[in-house]
């Protein structure tokens, strides 16, 4: 199976950028994972939120293929244990499925046209994260995850 993490716009952070990049070599050993970041929407200016989430929402459509199994992280997602996200994980690797894509929205979330591509939502935290440390967190739990189901002492329970 394909792991792909899709993100809206590039990091500006060297440091969370740094971070997502150790967390992805590490999910990398487990898995074919890549990290696709698409560009940010221009001249947002003129843009209401509903429009920026609707051409983002554009430019992940165009991402997605037919089969692909496609999760949302949205704050009104399910969420989950670390332990539970890690099972959650392994049931869509037995289920058959090629490629499981990830998705962090920009800023004001998703066009209702990715909400209705979707096949899960997710949730990290009831609490508002920006969306560039998102990445860090949801890296390193996809790496967490890896090592629950491989039985590794990664994470203490």
């Amino acid at each position: 199976m394909q792991l792909e993490l899709i993100v809206i716009g590039k990091t500006d952070s060297k440091e969370v950028a740094a971070l997502v990049e150790t967390y992805a070599k590490r999910v990398s050993r487990y898995c074919r994972f890549s990290i696709t970041v698409l560009p940010d929407v221009r001249d947002t200016r003129k843009l209401t939120t509903r429009q920026q989430a609707t051409a983002e929402g554009a430019a992940i459509l165009r991402q997605l293929g037919e089969g692909d199994y496609v999760a949302l992280l949205d704050e009104r997602g399910e969420e989950m244990r670390s332990v539970e996200f890690a099972y959650w994980m392994q049931k869509r690797m037995n289920s058959g499925i090629r490629r499981l894509v990830l998705v962090i929205g920009g800023p004001y979330g998703f066009s209702d046209a990715v909400y209705a591509r979707a096949d899960a939502r997710l949730s990290l935290s009831r609490m508002t994260f920006s969306h560039q440390i998102v990445r860090a967190l949801f890296a390193e739990q996809l790496y967490r995850a890896f090592t629950i189901l491989n039985h590794e002492p990664y994470h203490h329970e």
